[in-house]
């Protein structure tokens, strides 16, 4: 009779050392083994949601574009793309500084915010223009005005859309290095995966 609950105290105690593991694999912060392609640490200081860089446009209405093929399959595509019509206002989507603004042939007229604690940055791209008075340096918060929905860069002539890319740095990095994440989960408020 002792050694028969001995061996159920055991088990039980074997069942929750297991569950308490699986538990730590999948929601601790920075554990092995984590699922998903979103970080589990998240670029908005704990939150689980960006805001939606464009002002109207829904989250319901933002499309999933990490992964597509560019380039005619050359490279695959590292940000989200929400459409919206000409010169509709940008807006950060979360806390920062502007790290740099910058034009390139693939993004055309660009900036990069990154986050207070340097751990994130924001990439706003094929923009039509800057906000009035926007600098290198400038503090912003979430809503703040950027610039402009356009079709500049390598956008294609009338597609305008807002190309909103997310990067994990480390406080040293630069503006320009870092691990490409997915932002789609932050920006349509789906849930994190665990």
């Amino acid at each position: 009779m002792i050694l028969h609950r001995v061996g159920i105290a055991l088990a039980v105690a074997l069942i929750a050392l297991i569950g308490l593991w699986i538990a730590a694999l999948t929601l601790l912060p920075g554990a092995p083994g984590g699922f998903g392609r979103a970080p589990l640490e998240t670029p908005t200081g704990g939150a689980t949601m960006l805001r939606v860089p464009v002002a109207a446009v829904p989250r319901g209405a933002i499309r999933d574009s990490w992964g597509d093929p560019r380039d005619n399959g050359l490279r695959a595509h590292h940000g989200t793309d929400v459409i919206a019509p000409a010169n509709t206002p940008v807006l950060a989507a979360a806390a920062g500084r502007i790290e740099k603004l910058w034009t390139s042939v693939a993004g055309g007229t660009a900036l990069y915010v990154r986050s207070p604690d340097r751990r994130w940055t924001y990439y706003y791209a094929h923009l039509a223009g800057y906000a009035p008075g926007l600098h290198e340096g400038q503090a912003v918060n979430a809503g703040d005005l950027l610039g402009f929905v356009g079709d500049t860069g390598n956008a294609g002539a009338g597609n305008f859309h807002l190309h909103f890319g997310l990067t994990r740095t480390t406080p040293e990095q630069h503006w320009y290095q870092g691990e490409d994440v997915d932002p789609y989960p932050y920006l349509a408020g789906k849930p994190l995966p665990r």
